[in-house]
């Protein structure tokens, strides 16, 4: 009896699963129609009202701020009623009930937009069979209503299917085609992180082991055998290791599992390259994948540099009524000095002056030494959750994060960003492999990628090797923007810090 190589999580944990009593080759199955999904349903829905309620209210709106407009606020009203069974036909033109097209928050507010671009030309091209005229602000003010409820509507609904996949639940069950090296990594990252929406069922392998007496199996060489195991796992999706496959074998079982309706995903050697990086292009018969090079040159450095100068001043200003209170309190309650000052190594490995408020005792250099064997880091940092050093008013600035308002001097300074890697000791920067000084191509940062992924609960291994080299390697504006936005609730939340 042949057996198939795959090895079960869910259902049948780690164990190998019978597919067939022998080696023949199966006719492939009638392809599958299409299921229900009750998630797309009630997000279909949630939008459909948040296109309701801002409709609505943006005939109130109008009928107050522009009351010479000759349409009335229920010709409105009345027009916005009418017009909602167009509204679905827009958002699935904008494919906002496909996941594999929203994977990014961004990718996700441009068809949003787009959509309700969308839907505001049908509503007027109806008017005009409906013989209802349509003011020029009441159309302004009905896009930003619908746009601004939608955005909000699909942050929130974003939320919480993260947090369902985080609690195992709405997780899409995958196989994955091939046990190499590339397979592995895809296999430890979808475990990893169950908010990218996936559950690990198991692999398909190229050669099936087998008794004694029968010959191998070619499973992927069949892909009816394939369709087989993901019916036997009770999945719809499967995920390709190019590496693992040869050319003929991938595009035989990519044409059979797409006929079939099996979502098929085709990983890739790439790693940690920005999916905005990306352009698929043809080039004879074969897809080629474009990288975009990584720009540190030109007007983008200039705009960041601007951007830092203009947002760290006013912050700064804003803060300091929050800064003297916090000098006050360390002054008060113990001595030494208000600021702590410590070198670190900045872009291109030059030193500079980090500035923050003081949190620990006068000599907490000197006690390191003794609290060494209780650190809490995997790598050169030295983290402890219940650090003896730090002072009460310390521990109180820190949790707020506070202490680090003064590093604003440092990015006005020219030394720091306000994104970046996290500026690191000189004794840390002694213990990087090669790659690792990469991340000195750019200037440290006050936040970055390590701050909003878990700040100090961050081991050392995922927040200098991926995290910061992620970011040095794939830095734009947009994702400077999108960084400090995810810092905020962070901050708000003291998540990992101490």
């Amino acid at each position: 009896m042949a057996v198939s190589d795959i090895e079960t999580r869910a259902k049948t944990p780690t164990h190998d699963v019978v597919l067939y009593p022998d080696n023949k080759t199966l006719p492939l199955p009638i392809p599958r129609a299409g299921r229900f999904n009750a998630s797309k349903a009630a997000l279909a829905m949630a939008d459909l009202l948040m296109v309701t309620i801002a409709l609505v209210v943006a005939a109130w709106v109008n009928a107050h701020l522009n009351p010479d407009d000759p349409t009335t606020r229920a010709q409105y009203t009345g027009l916005a009623l009418v017009s909602l069974p167009l509204w679905p036909a827009a958002f699935t033109q904008q494919l906002l009930y496909r996941a594999r097209y929203l994977s990014r928050r961004v990718d996700e507010m441009v068809r949003v937009v787009r959509a309700v671009s969308i839907g505001m030309l049908l509503t007027t091209g109806l008017s005009i069979l409906v013989k209802v005229e349509i003011g020029r602000y009441w159309l302004l003010i009905a896009w930003i209503m619908v746009v601004s409820l939608t955005v909000a509507e699909r942050l929130v609904a974003r939320s919480l299917f993260d947090r369902a996949r985080r609690n195992g639940s709405m997780l899409r069950p995958v196989l994955i085609a091939g046990r190499n090296a590339e397979g592995k990594l895809v296999r430890d990252m979808l475990e990893a992180d169950p908010s990218l929406g996936y559950r690990f069922e198991g692999f398909v392998e190229d050669i099936v082991e087998t008794q004694p007496g029968e010959s191998p199996l070619a499973m992927l060489g069949d892909p009816s055998k394939v369709i087989r195991a993901i019916e036997t796992v009770g999945s719809s999706s499967i995920i390709i290791a190019a590496t693992a496959i040869d050319i003929g074998t991938s595009n035989r079982l990519i044409r059979a599992l797409t006929e079939y309706g099996v979502h098929v995903e085709l990983s890739s050697t790439l790693c940690d390259i920005a999916a905005h990086r990306l352009t698929i292009r043809p080039v004879g018969r074969m897809p080629m994948m474009y990288i975009e090079p990584v720009m540190r040159t030109g007007w983008r450095p200039r705009a960041k540099r601007m951007f830092d100068i203009v947002v760290a001043g006013i912050v700064l200003l804003l803060t300091l009524p929050i800064m003297a209170a916090a000098a006050i309190a360390i002054k008060v309650s113990s001595s030494g000095p208000v600021l702590f000052r410590q070198p670190r190594v900045g872009c291109d490995g030059n030193l500079f002056e980090m500035l923050k408020l003081r949190t620990m005792v006068v000599d907490a250099e000197d006690l390191l030494a003794d609290l060494l064997p209780h650190t809490q880091s995997t790598g050169p940092l030295f983290k402890m959750r219940d650090d003896p050093r730090i002072t009460k008013v310390g521990r109180i600035l820190r949790k707020l994060s506070i202490d680090e308002l003064p590093q604003l001097l440092t990015v006005i300074r020219g030394d720091m960003s306000l994104v970046g890697p996290r500026p690191a000791l000189p004794r840390e920067a002694e213990t990087w492999d090669k790659e690792l000084h990469n991340r000195l191509r750019v200037k440290p940062g006050i936040t970055g990628m390590w701050q909003v992924k878990g700040r100090s609960d961050t081991d050392h291994d995922s927040l200098y090797a991926q995290l910061d080299l992620y970011y040095v390697d794939n830095w734009s504006l947009l994702t400077d923007l999108t960084i400090l936005a995810r810092t905020i609730p962070v901050v708000l939340s003291s998540k990992g810090q101490y």
